[in-house]
């Protein structure tokens, strides 16, 4: 099977008889003006070294390299091969703590950020992986189905907030069993589950999804953002201005902390992987890395036609075209015999 890939650049095949034209309409107007300056006697004697031949065969060659050059830039295709083309991807669910803890600002500019900053990293290595989000505090909810719009998702990512949770507070087993289940409906076996906190957890009822976790063979990954020293929780209004720091009932200022009690017990019961995305250092980016690295399920595997590219010989031959032009002189070869200084 013979087609071109660009076809839309055979239209330049109209430059190759324009260029024939332009050379002939130059040669009738040389040789007008030729006959014009003097007789025609004169005029075979003064251009007697003008070999015409050659300039008409310069000029064919022209036009011929500029039709190929054409050719070539419509790319050419002949000669085709059949290959399987495979695609695998993973079902990847990450749950984003949006409690107020999440606020504070021990890493710049705060928790939140910091997590949202990963999560966008995550998903610029993707490749036909399906990402959703889960928003978690007391309660949690799917923010965003899996899907490979990751575009989409990153709009989904951006309007994830504290205030969009009723009830503040933190509860993994909430936030593990609705990740769980958005992964169950996805239908695939290789599954992630990543968990975006700063592991402070009110309730510590998570153990039946830990379990869960097990069964199920999914791979649980915590990244935790935040430091192991309390800071306090900065308060803001609706206009975003920070209104002091958050308090409780007895006026004395919350702190929070990374819970290491609770990515122990992740770690041990679950497997979990922990990451921490602080500043500095690269283990977030290899995580990243190994994420997107993962061989996942193949998906669907589809037979395609590949054919083979050609232009080459047709750009070769034009080249070699315009070499024998710029070789190719349009004069005549005189020789001169020397019969001494005097006849």
């Amino acid at each position: 099977m013979f087609r071109f890939n660009d076809p839309v650049w055979l239209w330049a095949l109209v430059l190759a008889p324009l260029l024939g034209v332009l050379l002939w309409s130059a040669a009738k107007r040389r040789s007008r003006a030729l006959a014009s300056f003097a007789d025609s006697v004169l005029v075979r004697r003064l251009t007697a070294s003008v070999h015409h031949g050659a300039r008409r065969w310069k000029g064919a060659l022209q036009v011929a390299a500029v039709a190929l050059l054409a050719i070539a830039a419509a790319r050419p295709q002949f000669g085709s091969r059949v290959e399987t083309v495979r695609s695998v991807g993973q079902d990847i669910v990450v749950a984003v703590d949006l409690s107020q803890s999440m606020l504070a600002e021990d890493v710049v500019p705060n928790r939140l950020e910091r997590a949202r900053f990963a999560i966008l990293r995550l998903m610029e290595q993707l490749d036909g992986d399906r990402i959703g989000l889960v928003a978690f505090a007391a309660d949690a909810f799917v923010q965003s189905p899996l899907t490979i719009d990751y575009a989409a998702a990153g709009m989904f990512l951006g309007a994830m907030d504290p205030d969009l949770m009723p009830i503040q507070g933190t509860d993994l087993g909430a936030a593990l069993r609705v990740s769980l289940d958005a992964l169950e409906e996805g239908a695939r076996d290789a599954r992630v589950l990543i968990l975006v906190t700063d592991a402070e957890d009110h309730e510590e009822s998570y153990a039946a999804e830990l379990e869960r976790i097990r069964a199920l063979g999914v791979q649980l990954h915590v990244v935790v953002v935040g430091s192991t020293e309390g800071v306090p929780i900065p308060v803001f209004d609706e206009a975003g201005t920070q209104q002091g720091f958050l308090r409780d009932e007895e006026g004395s200022v919350v702190t929070t902390r990374i819970g290491e009690a609770t990515l122990a017990a992740l770690a041990r019961d679950a497997g979990a992987t922990v990451v921490r995305a602080g500043p500095g250092g690269t283990e977030f980016e290899d995580f990243v890395d190994e994420v997107a690295r993962g061989e996942g399920e193949e998906i669907d595997a589809l037979q395609v036609t590949r054919f083979e590219e050609q232009y080459q010989m047709f750009l070769g031959l034009a080249l070699l075209l315009l070499i024998a032009d710029l070789l190719l002189s349009d004069r005549r070869r005189t020789e001169h015999v020397w019969v001494g200084r005097f006849e």
